[in-house]
Parts: structure tokens; sequence; C-alpha cells
């Protein structure tokens, strides 16, 4: 097993979680998605997201479901697993079962009790207590989530001082600054450099990547379009980066919408074969036939703009 590092880059996709529609975990279909993922040329998987219904798992299917990911995968790409917990006890637990299995990590996101700079440093310190020194972790930094504001300092000294942090998950919006700022300080050696890998379903990525980040860590129907971004701008082909991704942003965008976008998510993985059903666990959104026809004028206009840029 090969550990997370802060030299790790490319896609991290966010997975979602497959459900058939009386609301089981599909497990056939986790290996299709697992499969679907690595054909389209993922760096790295990361389950029990924010986007990966984690919170509608009991703890037992959230093993069972991390161990068929990891035997899927065979090593093949590192996988991160979210463990955030309002305690230290539970991500303890979670976390020492899932590194045992095979994880490359874990990601944890500040509980929405922390608000002082000297409570979230304090936190991190907590977790790494917690998770031991040899178990590597990314931080989750999603302020729209979470309503935990983490600023540049902040992490500059979480990095200094706690060295399981071997990555942000950069989330927060607007948020090209903070990478910015984060990148100078690690340039002028004032503080280690980790990876930054972003979210926000890619809608920034160019950006981000011309700003410092190493690649992202999130969700898209068509994880290639990260991917193919990410390559593009790491051989110096900024406009050819920037021309993909706009031939799919009408798309990322309408995906991203609150509490509705993973519907629409699901509803494309199974359309292109990823999974079975695009059920969600319940409670969650369907879509309704006005959403699927908007949807499928998106793709068909996504499929015509990818063919115009060859």
């Amino acid at each position: 097993m090969t550990l997370l590092d802060e030299s790790a880059s490319g896609v991290f996709v966010i997975a979602v979680t497959p459900f058939g529609e009386d609301g089981a975990l599909d497990l056939d279909s986790t290996d299709r998605l697992v499969d679907f993922y690595l054909e389209r040329g993922v760096t790295g998987i990361t389950v029990l997201g924010m986007m990966g219904e984690a919170p509608k798992l009991t703890a037992e299917e959230a093993r069972v479901f991390v161990r068929r990911v990891l035997r899927r995968l065979d090593g093949r790409v590192p996988v991160v697993v979210g463990v955030s917990s309002p305690g230290l006890a539970s991500m303890r637990e979670l976390s020492a079962a899932v590194m045992d299995d095979g994880a490359a990590g874990v990601m944890v996101a500040p509980p929405g009790t922390v608000r002082t700079d000297d409570q979230i440093h304090g936190y991190y310190q907590g977790v790494a207590e917690a998770l031991g020194p040899r178990t590597p972790f990314v931080l989750q930094d999603y302020p729209l989530s979470t309503g935990v504001q983490i600023a540049p300092p902040v992490i500059n000294r979480i990095v200094a001082e706690v060295p399981g942090c071997v990555m942000l998950k950069h989330e927060d919006w607007p948020g090209l600054a903070k990478i910015s700022a984060l990148r100078a300080a690690s340039d002028r050696g004032e503080t280690r450099r980790i990876s930054i890998l972003t979210g926000n379903g890619g809608l920034f990525l160019p950006e981000e990547l011309g700003r410092g980040a190493d690649g992202a860590m999130t969700g898209f129907a068509w994880p290639e379009m990260m991917v193919d971004v990410w390559r593009a701008h790491a051989s110096d082909e900024v406009e050819r980066a920037h021309d993909l991704f706009d031939a799919y942003l009408p798309l990322a965008r309408y995906e991203q919408q609150p509490g509705f976008g993973l519907a629409v998510r699901k509803h494309l993985l199974a359309r292109r074969g990823a999974i079975a059903s695009a059920a969600l666990r319940k409670p969650g959104p369907r879509l309704t036939p006005d959403d699927i026809a908007e949807i499928d004028r998106l793709v068909a206009r996504q499929e015509r703009r990818l063919k115009e840029i060859g």
C-alpha cells in the first residue's frame, strides 16, 4: 500500500455511492463504477465524500463499500476515504479500519463548532493525535458546506505543525486568491509545500491550475474532462485546457446545483453505463421530465462542441 503524500496530483474523483431502486447498496455497480473511473484516467478515487451520501450509510455499509472499492482497484490508484465525524473516537475507528484495508489516506472536514483560528488549529492537532503518525490526511476546506472559514495563515500553521496533513482539498468559493497565498508562502520557504486539489465540481479548474493547484478532487459525470484539462495544463497547452473545459461548462454548471446536482450526476452516470440505477438513498430529490429534457439538450450541445474542438 502506497500512502498519500505531498506529491499527489491529477484527478482524485469523488465517487458516488451506487444504490438499487430499493435503497440497498449496489455492489455490482460499485465494480462497474470503479472500472469506469479508471478507464477515464483518474489518478485516485475518494469515497464517502459529501457527494457520496456517506451520512446515509450505516457504519457497516461504509466498511463494506470501501472494501469493495479497494478490492476492485487492487492498488492501481490510491483511495482516500472521508472520515469526518463530530467525534474523534468514531473518526479514529473508521480511519484505522480503512487504512488496515488498504486506503492511502483519509479526509477530514472541520465541524461547524470550531470558529476561531485557535480552535481550528487545535481541532486538527487533535485529529492528527487521533489518527496517529502513520495515517496521512486531507484537510477539507469547504466553508460553503461546513460554515468554517479557514484563512491561509491558519492552513499554513497546521501544515507547519501537523506533519500528517499532506493535502488541502480546496473548496472555498471565491478562493483563487487563497491558492495564490498558500503557494506564495511555500515558494518563499515559509511552510512545507503540500498537494492542493480543488473541488466545486471543477467549475474553476483551469484558473485553479493556473494559480498553482495540483489537480482536482471532485465529481462530475465526465471525469475525463477534468483529466484532460489537467493533462493539457501540465503540458503547457493552456489554451487547449480552456477549450476542453469550455465544452463541458454548461453541463458542469447545471450539475453543480445545490441539493439537486447529485441527482443529475447519478442520472448521467447511469446514462453512461457506469451504474445501473440513478437512485439516491432517501431522502433525496428525483428528476422531473422537464429536468431530463434540459439535461438531454445540454448533453447534445456538449457533444457538438467537442466535435468542433477535435
